[in-house]
């Protein structure tokens, strides 16, 4: 089905899903989220999940949808997309936010379609890479601080065994400590920026509610198919 959305695209720790969230309330809209790893239920403080609150507020789509014993894919996360969105009503409006590419690009030229050239152009937040790191390890702290550990510690012991899909998701790994984290969640921004550079034609924005507003206005909404 033929819908219009609202999408915001940009690295970890840029800020998007806050964002995301003041302008789905001025919209009165739904969230769908576009992230790999908030999919996995009870992964909640090491991938900055919203809280359940949120969640329930913005009655948000794609996450809690599998175990860290599950396996994963893009066209898993389009089919679920597409079963939240048969609940909505034709006329509400959706906000689509996410780092995770694989996912934007499936929702907006399909699982099966030859790649388009240009690719789908849609709005991806650009801060410079000092400030994300900043903001990286600031977050990082609070994960600490919340419990991840415990948290890791409790996953590990109800599922001994990961999907391979699952086993990627940083700060989860055997081993990992505070600068592990770190190191390979600046690895991750830098892929994913890159990703959005290459694989789509971003319209780049600043991470304020204020530049993606403009943009919205004057781009948006996009036509998904979901």
């Amino acid at each position: 089905m033929k819908r219009e959305a609202y999408i915001l695209a940009g690295p970890t720790a840029s800020g998007k899903s806050a964002i995301a969230a003041v302008l789905a309330r001025e919209l009165g809209a739904k969230i769908l989220s576009a992230d790999s790893m908030l999919v996995y239920k009870g992964m909640d403080i090491g991938t900055a999940k919203p809280s359940p609150e949120e969640r329930a507020e913005f009655d948000m789509g794609g996450v809690d949808l599998v175990t860290p014993a599950e396996e994963f894919s893009s066209g898993k996360w389009l089919a679920a997309a597409g079963a939240w969105a048969s609940r909505l009503a034709r006329t509400e409006k959706l906000v689509i936010v996410g780092g995770t590419g694989l996912y934007f690009s499936a929702l907006l030229r399909g699982l099966d379609r030859k790649w388009e050239n240009p690719p789908p152009e849609y709005p991806v937040i650009r801060i410079d890479r000092a400030a994300l790191r900043l903001r990286i390890a600031a977050r990082l702290d609070d994960m600490f601080m919340a419990g991840l550990e415990a948290e890791k510690a409790r996953l590990r012991q109800q599922y001994p065994v990961w999907s391979r899909t699952a086993a990627l998701a940083i700060g989860y790994r055997e081993g990992d400590d505070k600068a592990k984290i770190l190191t390979r969640t600046c690895q991750l921004a830098k892929r994913q920026d890159t990703w959005f550079r290459h694989q789509a034609t971003p319209l780049y924005v600043e991470p304020t509610v204020d530049s993606v507003r403009r943009c919205w206005k004057e781009k948006g909404p996009w036509t998904i198919d979901i």
